[in-house]
């Protein structure tokens, strides 16, 4: 954790039908100084999407290691490797070769953050995924995270049912692949 982290809470209850993943579990996310509540929710909210035996939180946002979300199998493998915002094509590249799956969680326009990767080396380019939400979705929940905070998620066919803290909203999952 870094020095002037500060320490979010989220108890969640997870409901993905899509994938037929059902838990309850316990976050503690420290957001940097730098990190905006937005990107702080984005990864909260990708690690409920990815949800997998082996899953965590990589390192420290200006890590160049490890991708803000990570899942392992028992042997230590990277499994998948999930970035958020709008990560550097060499990022893409980098996280593809390594894990089986790479994919982005953004909460910028989509069109925005894939523009710079058009000319730009990145490894299984094919294979990556992009995923956006509703315009505002993230921002009007952001608003809403306090230090603790009571979630619960449920995805059902590619939409997210959102109660943060006793309110709920809703938005589509967008799918977008790399050309």
């Amino acid at each position: 954790m870094a020095i002037g982290s500060t320490i979010h809470t989220f108890e969640v209850q997870l409901a993905d039908t899509d994938r037929g993943v059902y838990e309850d579990y316990s976050l503690r996310v420290a957001r940097h100084p730098s990190e905006t509540d937005a990107y702080m929710l984005t990864r909260v909210l990708a690690y409920g999407l990815e949800f997998a035996e082996g899953i965590a939180f990589g390192g420290s946002i200006s890590s160049t290691e490890e991708p803000a979300v990570l899942v392992r199998d028992l042997t230590g493998l990277i499994t998948a490797w999930v970035e958020i915002g709008a990560p550097d094509a060499e990022r893409l590249h980098y996280g593809s070769r390594l894990a089986e799956r790479t994919v982005v969680y953004t909460h910028r326009d989509p069109a925005k953050v894939m523009a710079p990767w058009t000319d730009k080396r990145i490894h299984r380019r094919e294979d990556i995924r992009v995923y956006s939400f509703d315009p505002g979705f993230i921002d009007s929940a952001a608003a809403l995270t306090e230090r603790r905070n009571t979630m619960t998620l449920t995805v059902t066919e590619s939409v997210i049912y959102l109660d943060l803290n006793g309110t709920n909203l809703t938005s589509a999952v967008h799918t977008h692949a790399l050309a």
